[in-house]
């Protein structure tokens, strides 16, 4: 990872980078002093653990998923028996196996200039360690003897992977609150949201893979591996439909800049504070989601106009004017046929607060006025006189909940110029 990837790390993503090193040494160490028990066991899960990091995709919001791997990793951590033979490995190492194969799955997207996401990789074999330590010293009491049922064994994984899974939402949860400066309740609520069902079809294929390596031998890697790389292809063109749909309306959201109607930067600059206002005021993912969209193409009814407003600053401009640019937009957005509720927050971004406006269309008259009077500017004391103005134009005009968490990220924001 360069210099500049360590820079953006917070204190709990680098906590969790070091207790994953230090889990990787003492897996690795142990496994070296008392050798590989069951080594080809070991190199054929190992393979497959590099080989979902090899394919780990990015999924919405900047969640970086290896589900292949994961599995994979879950499967050696609950292994019992390889056609059977007893597995007798130990917890540490079932951390050697996945830190060995995540580095080595790492490898490859290093070497094309990919920095790989230690937090990420530091999460997965974080979680899968958390899981071995728990189920590996169970082992030899869990596994069957002959013509007994598996009923024990997987009631008490199912126990784990569940405890596991909720462990892994709460360390998701801490990292993302810190990361993108969200409240943890809503950081949960997100997190268990979007990990939900792939974590529980992973979770599923971990026991699986287990417990068909009791019959399967060996083979049952190859029949598990290949559902899942559909599965993964999948969710990769999901995150690829997501990303270009938001391309899209970012490209759409520069007409007006290039036609002349807005200053360059501002539908992403407005954007940038709308979201992250949302997120101070504890949004969740869906509605944020909303918000950027509705924040890029807040302006665009100024595409209507014959003459263009001087800077595009529209908080310079009778409220009639303004609620008939927002209409306009509205109009425009709903013809897409599938953004009604952002063309409704557009629509509805002029209303005066006795009108009771959604609070995407709060923070986005509030946003667009803040940089239609600081216009990009980072001066503090042009901030702080554009702030001043949004609260002496309160009362029926701005929402003074969503001024003052504004006044709070723009304070923590702008010493370092991220808006």
């Amino acid at each position: 990872m360069t210099s500049r990837n360590m820079e953006g790390l917070d204190s709990g993503q680098l906590l969790l980078i070091c207790a994953a090193g230090l889990l990787t040494i003492a897996g690795i160490a142990h496994t070296a002093a008392v050798g590989l028990v069951g080594s080809q066991v070991a190199i054929g899960f190992g393979a497959l653990i590099a080989g979902g990091e090899l394919a780990r995709l990015t999924m919405p919001g900047n969640r970086e998923v290896a589900p292949i791997s994961t599995a994979a990793a879950l499967g050696y951590a609950l292994l019992l028996d390889v056609g059977g033979e007893p597995a007798t490995h130990s917890a540490l190492q079932v951390v050697a196996v996945m830190a060995v194969g995540m580095i080595a799955g790492g490898l490859p997207h290093l070497a094309v200039g990919r920095a790989p996401r230690l937090d990420a990789i530091a999460r997965r074999l974080f979680s899968g360690s958390l899981l071995a330590f728990a189920f590996r010293p169970l082992a030899d009491v869990l596994r069957p003897e002959p013509g007994q049922g598996w009923w024990a064994p997987l009631g008490v994984m199912t126990v784990l992977i569940g405890l596991m899974l909720a462990a892994d939402v709460v360390i998701a949860s801490m990292l993302r609150a810190e990361q993108v400066r969200t409240a943890f309740g809503v950081a949960v609520r997100d997190e268990t949201r979007m990990a939900a069902p792939l974590g529980a079809a992973v979770a599923a294929s971990g026991i699986l893979l287990a417990l068909a390596s009791h019959s399967m031998d060996m083979t049952a890697l190859l029949a598990f591996a290949a559902p899942l790389l559909v599965t993964q292809v999948a969710f990769r063109k999901y995150a690829g439909i997501r990303a270009t749909y938001l391309q899209t309306i970012r490209a759409l959201a520069r007409v007006t800049e290039v036609g002349g109607y807005v200053e360059p930067g501002h539908s992403r600059r407005v954007s940038r504070l709308a979201v992250a206002v949302g997120r101070e005021l504890g949004m969740a993912e869906p509605e944020l989601l909303e918000l950027e969209y509705a924040a890029l193409m807040h302006d665009i009814g100024q595409l209507s106009l014959s003459d263009p407003i001087p800077g595009g600053a529209t908080v310079l401009t009778d409220a009639d004017q303004a609620r008939r640019i927002a209409a306009l937009g509205a109009e425009v957005i709903r013809e897409t046929g599938v953004l009604g509720r952002v063309a409704e927050i557009v629509r509805r971004q002029c209303d005066g607060l006795e009108k009771n406006p959604p609070a995407a269309s709060r923070i986005i008259k509030a946003a667009n006025a803040y940089d239609d009077l600081v216009s990009g500017s980072t001066d503090r004391d042009r901030a702080a006189a554009a702030l001043e103005r949004l609260r002496f134009d309160g009362g029926a005009e701005y929402d003074q909940d969503v001024v003052a968490a504004m006044a709070r990220v723009i304070d923590r924001l702008a010493p370092v110029n991220r808006l």
